[in-house]
């Protein structure tokens, strides 16, 4: 149960958890639903900047909102596309084993998450340039569909 009172979160588990009560547990929280929404996008954090060639530079402004992982990449693929650039060249998915976010940079593309308000915190990505390859950081955000 959470109130707006209360920091804490309490909830009962069915059937009970038997835990050893000499030894030290941590949960993690892996999925939330609620009735209650809030914006992890806004104008402080989401700006994604890309190139297709190294010289052009396109700027990418993910309008305020709640977004998974899922709904970021899907809006930069639809950006790319009526950009006339190869939407797949950029992938940005969840590695839910290790609750990591993988972003796969085709070729000659380059993604630069050094420019203000850079979506990289939303993302677990450090503000610097991202070429060609795999790239692996802490996600933030993921969804479990």
């Amino acid at each position: 149960m959470v109130s707006e009172n209360s920091k804490k979160i309490k909830t009962t588990f069915y059937p009970l958890l038997d835990l050893d009560k000499t030894r030290k547990y941590e949960m993690a929280l892996v999925h939330l639903e609620t009735y209650y929404s809030f914006s992890n996008i806004d104008s402080s954090n989401n700006v994604f900047r890309y190139s297709p060639d190294g010289s052009q530079w396109v700027d990418i402004r993910i309008p305020e909102g709640s977004y998974d992982l899922i709904d970021i990449a899907e809006t930069i693929k639809i950006v790319m596309k009526r950009n006339g650039h190869n939407d797949d060249a950029i992938k940005i998915t969840a590695n839910t084993n290790t609750l990591k976010s993988v972003m796969e940079i085709q070729v000659n593309f380059i993604v630069d998450l050094r420019v203000r308000n850079s979506i990289a915190s939303v993302l677990g990505f450090r503000n610097q340039v991202y070429k060609e390859g795999f790239t692996n950081q802490r996600v933030l955000l993921t969804s479990y569909q």
